[in-house]
């Protein structure tokens, strides 16, 4: 197991698969396809109401009836009760491509042709098809649909531009439409009776009505791309909205057979989906765009109106960064976005609004694409300014500006960062100062300039003289970064040099040299490391204030795309188009962890708890999160269960869906953790050392250690007042055995008990006498002390109540008898006490569990220190605790000494 899990996947709303809507009592539901899992949204304000578990490979087509999901992947098609799959249809030998609803029964169709008819009834244990159609193999089909009214009828449009009208009740074919010599993208039945309508390849949509074969009406679109999605208006208007592949929706008047508006920039992609609701003027739509849009058609003139959508990025994104505390991921992606993605409440992601996008857009009759600011390179936030000014800046593709944003009101603020005016060159580095004054930018050109955030003015540039041309840099600036009291200010240049600079004096103070060409310099604030990665592909850590490097840390072997540091400085995490995300422990100067994935990274990120990372894929639409499993787990002593050192371990991508199977988490398990559990104790005793002088805490409650001291003090003001009354009626009870585990045990009477004479119960009572019973505690201490392991012992007596420790140390008191004719030395407790007081000393030499060790050694001296002190052989092992406890205390101490002594300087000092 390694430090960083797979958990979820966010920012995906919708993909190339047509959605399925319906409609459940007064509510409204659309399910739509996301990869390899579908969600399903309330269509009343677009919320995210289920997510269903991933799918071994990519869905292909939806369908939907109630509270039933059907999705076919693959060969097979999947049955879904909820989020719950229940069964899986296997009988296509082929892709399937579609699925269509049909009264009490489900179609689909594969690639080959072949159609297979499912019934509703005894989904779970019926799990083959009803019926069977093969068609033509010059006809392949490409939609279908049910005209209204037509019994058991379906009609099945084909890539050769033809059309085919079969009963699936008798597996006929009915009749066939010649076509329009173009492939049929889409069919649709209409509100009146035999009229449908067919999308074709060719940019043309066909009116026609299938009882007289005969052509109402022909519509064209104007940029003669494929018809890809239409949908008949049943509110009572005559409109019929088609979707094209360039992403404009086309609604067209039937009455007056033409065309009555046009939503141009609906969509960046093709249409995927059309629906217009039942008996309301709002039109539904989807594309390959990763968006979903709302329609309504209320205004005088007709003209439709975006009523809500929800929307991810049409493009991978580039650069991640968590925000508020990691509530937030800030993501700026290829489509020219800045978006704003919400880790606990989808509902809360939105982009980043520029401004009237669209009205401008509208008004200049270009595209919106050429509206927006080119894609984000790199960008910087700080959340202490968020509610007086803008508090991020983002550097953009081939732009010699920096934009400023306003986080609090989601929009691009009003200043317009130009560095060196005079000589204008595309911005590449940016950063916020700690106090959230300033923003500093670095250009391809080598020039430095600071600007005031409040005011968008300039408030100086950074100039190095020994420079052949006027700039910080001889070469393009790749990283600035500010120190956490605004003394200096660090800069990095493509030609290896990094600079410090006296941040408000603007003045040089030092330089060093990599040796290579830079890539990225990312800092840490409060340890004062600077990471700098080359394109040599070592990562290489310098002290600002010491000028020096002091760590070098080498492993990928493909170009690094990101780095970042831990909230507390310890780890440093690196991506690479590699594939893999390596962990560096600074302090240790190693590495700890190391994953691959599939799909290489581009941009990572962690959350200032340090319990979340967030990833970032090359052509994934998506931003993936990774949950760090030392936050969300126990402590452990096993070896090897986090941090694999040089090893890389291969994993999926995050899902979807964050739920997983029990079936793997068992098989996982089964895997990882038995072994771990039959580790020798050589493997034990190297985990067991601990670093010099230091000792290790058992990490349990202060109340569960410190009650084993005051035990008898809280027993005494526990005691009740009175003792307790017998009730009246008092319950009947098997008889029963005590024991010390707490288990009943009935013990059935000997008949022949009663008969034996007094000579032979004497005997009995002897033998019994001489017997020594054995609780669980005094196994688990004989087993572990055979083994020479006690891990499994310490974890027994952890478990344990104070009282419960205490009885079962008391158990082994001696107590003289004067009718005992043996020798003390003989007793059975002897032995455990000897066992007892070796389990200290391994215990105390190893330095593990060192509170609550002392606490039983101090519980354990209270009830048996007369026998110790009369015993020989417990004395002896009695003087070896105490010679390893002196020497371990000894170093604990003096590390305290020197605490104490400062603590008391400090006190007594007048300031």
């Amino acid at each position: 197991m390694g430090i960083f899990e797979p958990f979820r996947a966010i920012g995906y709303i919708t993909t190339h698969v047509p959605f399925s809507v319906q409609r459940l009592g007064t509510e409204t539901f659309v399910t739509v396809s996301v990869g390899k899992a579908f969600q399903v949204y309330n269509c009343a304000k677009l919320t995210l109401v289920l997510v269903g578990p991933q799918l071994p490979k990519k869905i292909r087509a939806l369908a939907s009836h109630r509270e039933y999901t059907f999705a076919a992947f693959g060969h097979n098609i999947a049955v879904f009760r909820r989020a719950h799959q229940v069964a899986t249809w296997e009988s296509h030998t082929a892709k399937v491509n579609q699925l269509l609803l049909f009264g009490e029964h489900i179609l689909s169709i594969d690639v080959k042709g072949n159609i297979f008819i499912w019934a509703f009834k005894g989904i779970t244990e019926n799990l083959s098809p009803v019926g069977h159609i093969l068609l033509e193999r010059n006809f392949t089909p490409s939609c279908i649909m049910h005209p209204d009214t037509y019994l058991n009828k379906v009609i099945l449009g084909s890539q050769q531009g033809s059309l085919q009208l079969w009963n699936i009740s008798t597996k006929k074919k009915l009749f066939d439409f010649k076509g329009w010599n173009s492939a049929i993208s889409c069919t649709v039945s209409s509100p009146a009776l035999d009229v449908i309508a067919v999308g074709c390849s060719d940019g043309k949509i066909h009116v026609h009505n299938i009882r007289y074969d005969e052509e109402i009406v022909t519509f064209t679109h104007s940029n003669r791309g494929a018809v890809t999605a239409l949908s008949f208006s049943t509110d009572g208007q005559p409109l019929l909205a088609s979707g094209g592949s360039s992403g404009v929706i086309s609604i067209w008047n039937l009455e007056k057979k033409r065309l009555h508006t046009v939503i141009g920039e609906a969509h960046d992609c093709a249409i995927v989906s059309l629906h217009f609701f039942a008996n309301e003027p709002v039109l539904m739509s989807s594309s390959a765009d990763n968006s979903i849009k709302m329609w309504i058609f209320d205004t005088t003139d007709g003209d439709p109106r975006l009523l809500r959508f929800r929307s991810g990025h049409s493009a991978p994104p580039l650069c991640i960064r968590f925000y508020a505390n990691g509530r937030h991921i800030l993501s700026a992606g290829q489509d020219r976005a800045f978006r704003l993605f919400s880790v606990i409440q989808d509902q809360q992601s939105r982009e980043l609004s520029q401004r009237h996008v669209a009205k401008r857009a509208k008004k200049l009759k270009i595209k919106e694409a050429e509206i927006k600011l080119k894609p984000v390179i790199a960008f910087d936030v700080a959340e202490i300014r968020e509610r007086d000014w803008c508090n991020v800046v983002t550097c953009h593709m081939d732009t010699p500006h920096a934009y400023v944003w306003r986080l609090q009101n989601f929009v691009i603020g009003e200043h317009i960062l130009s560095p060196c005016p005079e000589n204008p060159t595309p911005v590449k580095a940016c950063a916020i100062s700690a106090c959230g004054n300033f923003a500093v930018v670095g250009t391809a050109g080598g020039w430095i300039e600071r600007f005031n955030l409040q005011s968008g003015i300039s408030r100086g540039s950074y100039i190095d003289a020994s420079e052949r041309k006027r700039g910080a840099h001889g070469g393009e600036v790749v990283g600035v970064a500010c120190d956490s009291t605004n003394t200096v200010l660090i800069s990095g240049g493509f030609n290896g040099d990094v600079k410090v600079w006296d941040f408000k004096g603007r003045g040089l103070k030092s330089r060093w040299e990599i040796g290579c060409s830079l890539v990225k310099i990312v800092y840490h604030r409060y340890n004062g490391l600077l990471a700098t990665v080359a394109d040599d592909l070592v990562i290489r850590l310098f002290d600002v204030v010491a000028l020096k490097m002091v760590r070098k840390f080498e492993g990928h072997s493909d170009r690094i795309t990101d780095v970042c540091f831990s909230e507390d400085g310890k780890w440093l995490l690196s991506s690479s188009m590699d594939g893999t995300i390596r962990i560096w422990d600074v302090i240790l100067a190693r590495q700890i962890d190391a994953i691959h994935v599939d799909v290489s990274v581009t941009g990572l990120s962690l959350s200032p708890n340090m319990d979340v990372l967030a990833t970032t894929h090359v052509d994934q639409n998506g931003v993936y999160l990774w949950v760090n499993q030392t936050m969300f787990s126990a402590p452990t002593n096993k070896v090897g269960s986090y941090g694999s050192g040089k090893a890389i371990v291969s994993v999926d991508l995050p899902s979807v869906s964050s739920t997983e199977k029990k079936s793997l988490d068992n098989d996982f398990d089964k895997a990882v953790i038995i072994p771990q559990e039959v580790e020798d104790s050589s493997d034990l005793s190297v985990l067991s050392k601990q670093i010099p002088d230091l000792v290790t805490l058992s990490l349990l409650p202060k109340s569960q250690w410190q009650s084993l001291i005051n035990l008898d003090i809280i027993k005494e003001r526990n005691k009740p007042i009175e003792p307790p009354k017998k009730p009246e009626k008092a319950p009947f009870f098997l008889p029963s055995i005590p024991s010390l585990s707490g288990e009943i045990l009935f013990k059935p009477r000997e008949s022949g008990e009663e008969e034996k004479d007094s000579q032979g119960g004497e005997t009995e009572k002897s033998k019994r006498k001489a017997e020594f019973p054995l609780s669980q505690f005094l196994q688990y201490l004989e087993s572990a002390a055979d083994a020479d392991n006690f891990a499994a012992f310490t974890e027994y007596i952890k478990e344990l109540s104070p009282s419960t420790l205490d009885m079962e140390l008391r158990m082994l008191q001696i107590i003289d008898d004067d009718d005992e004719e043996e020798e003390t030395s003989k007793r059975p407790e002897l032995h455990f006490i000897e066992l007892l007081l070796d389990y200290f000393i391994h215990e105390i030499s190893y330095r593990n569990n060192y509170e609550f060790i002392q606490a039983i050694i101090r519980l354990f001296l209270k009830i048996h220190g007369e026998s110790v002190r009369r015993q020989s052989v417990l004395q002896e092992k009695a003087q070896k605790l105490l010679e390893i406890h002196s020497g371990v205390w000894q170093k604990i101490d003096k590390l305290f000494q020197s605490t104490r002594c400062m603590v008391s300087f400090l006190s007594n000092s007048q300031f």
